[in-house]
């Protein structure tokens, strides 16, 4: 599991990796979830790892999506780890409750207005509505674009497992 979770750092990171102050949520439950498989996670930890840590996207981006994913999805283990993280990020305290009510909610920028919208459209659709599209197209480089689709994807394929093996919250996101 050592070398499962070093896969997590990616060799060139873009973003710092998170504070190890003892006070925050280690993911201790999700983790041994992923311990039953451990070929399987070291291989979605070096995906991830590019997510969390090597993608395009801003932190505040990354997280924008990954919150809307688990609000829409309704994982409860994924929103609460990653409300730490947003936190982080530059997500503030009164944007919290916005992701969970979506694109439609008021205070969002255009731009955040269409990477919520994305996250809506990609888990009803698989697809990225055309106004969506061009809204996103105009602000992100095709790079960018592709993390938006696969970080939606990563993080959709997580609150599947969350939800489906029942990972309960760890003590300390409680």
């Amino acid at each position: 599991m050592r070398e499962a979770l070093a896969a997590l750092r990616p060799a060139r990171p873009r973003h710092p990796f998170p504070s190890r102050d003892p006070g925050r949520p280690k993911g201790l439950n999700a983790l041994g979830m992923l311990a039953h498989h451990v070929e399987l996670a070291r291989a979605f930890h070096t995906f991830t790892g590019h997510i969390l840590f090597g993608s395009s996207l801003s932190p505040r981006q990354r997280e924008l999506l990954i919150l809307r994913v688990a609000a829409v999805r309704g994982s409860n283990y994924e929103w609460r780890q990653h409300v730490v993280l947003a936190a982080d990020a530059g997500i503030t305290s009164e944007e919290v409750p916005w992701i969970a009510e979506g694109p439609a909610a008021p205070g969002w920028s255009t731009a955040d207005r269409a990477l919520l919208g994305a996250v809506d459209e990609l888990l009803a659709d698989a697809r990225v509505a055309d106004a969506t599209w061009d809204v996103l197209t105009a602000t992100l480089q095709v790079e960018q674009l592709m993390d938006v689709i696969f970080t939606v994807g990563a993080y959709d394929t997580l609150a599947m497992a969350f939800r489906s093996f029942g990972v309960p919250l760890d003590d300390d996101l409680r």
